[in-house]
């Protein structure tokens, strides 16, 4: 039953929903080509460990160093939905070169254009949530985004699991059935998502950004996206769970199994995590997604094989949840909104240049001292991350601010 308060909130836009089924079809999309990516590169085209570490890590700091220009792009011209198509628009043309492959750089290739579309959209999808959204309910509709988003991140993994049933194991025939979801996205943002033409027309956010720019962000900023940088360490690639759960004997028919377990808690959780935020701020939830993440990484360093990996996979995806929609609500809360998308820019650039260095590092551990180093380096950087969240609490507790 709904409390009096939660009752007279303004109701989630149309907008904040559309764009929550965009995230759901692409990550379809998406996520029937990745939960068996790493598969495809180690198996059929017989990369390394490291080297899918690298790919990876490479394709996801084209993501976020794309979303500074993005983000900036749409500062200046007041708008958010161009971008929005273009990136969604790389992404579905992406998927047919996937099946295409005949080896490790023609897939870097392909990551390189998704991930690039990946990044033109994200930050101006973010910020048009917050454009859209009263403060009040902010947690509620990041959560919202992100939920549905994680809706297509297991759907995704499961059709792959039936799809390699009826192809019998062929990863390049799956992958072309990967492109259809892609395209329905992409009709989803022409025909389900209002530009807000003008409304952030404000002079500053037409003129390019400057190092006066950069001062008008709220000094609480920063420490975020410090600690943005430390949970990405602590969180490296997806793919690193993937070759874990067949290392252990998952077959690789099974191997989406892996994201759709993962996911599924994280869509379960990711909005009562927006809920939990916007009554009582986000360190808490902050907190319990880290200590969620290093119990996570105990399981998966330790020999309790696939019913110990499954439960570090399972808390990986409730980390997920407590932790990714409420960073995106911090950074929204501490930019002025005409540099609302330089923002999420800034913090996606930091994060992005850290998750290249977290997964190739994870990749040499793993390479090189096995399986179980990988995780409890993970588990490591987990536990600085926590300590700098409460290192912040206790630094705003004696300006007399709270951390939200």
């Amino acid at each position: 039953m709904a409390s009096p308060k939660s009752a007279n909130l303004p109701k989630i836009s149309r907008t904040v929903w559309a764009l929550g089924l965009v995230s759901m079809f692409m990550d379809i999309s998406s996520e029937i080509v990745h939960a068996l990516l790493p598969l495809f590169l180690t198996v059929t085209l017989g990369a390394s460990v490291a080297l899918v570490g690298i790919i990876d890590g490479i394709a996801e700091a084209t993501a976020s160093i794309s979303k500074v220009f993005s983000g900036y792009l749409s500062d200046r011209i007041g708008r958010r939905k161009p971008l929005i198509l273009l990136g969604y628009g790389l992404g579905a043309l992406s998927k047919p070169l996937f099946a295409l492959a005949v080896g490790p750089m023609p897939v870097l290739g392909a990551r390189f254009i998704d991930r690039i579309g990946k990044g033109l959209r994200g930050a101006p999808r973010d910020a048009l949530v917050a454009d859209v959204t009263p403060l009040e309910i902010r947690g509620r509709a990041y959560g919202l985004r992100q939920a549905l988003d994680t809706v297509g991140a297991f759907a995704g993994p499961l059709a792959a699991i039936g799809l390699m049933a009826v192809f019998s194991d062929n990863m390049r025939a799956v992958f072309w059935v990967a492109v259809v979801p892609g395209f329905v996205a992409v009709l989803l943002v022409i025909f389900g998502i209002e530009g807000r033409r003008g409304e952030l027309a404000h002079g500053e956010a037409r003129v390019p950004l400057r190092i006066a720019d950069l001062r008008k962000l709220d000094r609480g900023f920063w420490p975020v996206v410090g600690i943005g940088v430390m949970f990405t360490m602590a969180r490296f690639s997806e793919a690193f769970l993937i070759l874990k759960a067949n290392d252990d004997g998952l077959p690789l028919a099974l191997a989406p199994l892996v994201l759709v377990v993962m996911n599924l808690v994280y869509s379960l959780g990711a909005y009562p995590a927006g809920v939990l935020a916007d009554e009582g701020g986000a360190q808490r939830p902050l907190v319990y997604g880290l200590a969620c993440l290093v119990v996570a990484d105990m399981f998966l360093a330790s020999r309790l094989g696939l019913v110990g990996t499954f439960a570090g996979i399972a808390l990986w995806g409730a980390h997920m949840a407590l932790t990714q929609g409420l960073l995106a609500q911090l950074v929204a809360e501490r930019a002025p909104e005409a540099l609302r998308g330089s923002a999420f820019g800034i913090f996606n650039l930091a994060t992005g240049i850290t998750m290249l260095a977290a997964s190739v590092l994870a990749g040499v551990l793993w390479d090189y001292a096995g399986p179980s180093a990988t995780f409890i380096a993970g588990g490591g950087f987990a536990g600085v991350a926590a300590l700098l969240i409460l290192f912040r609490r206790i630094v705003s507790n004696r300006a007399g601010k709270r951390l939200r």
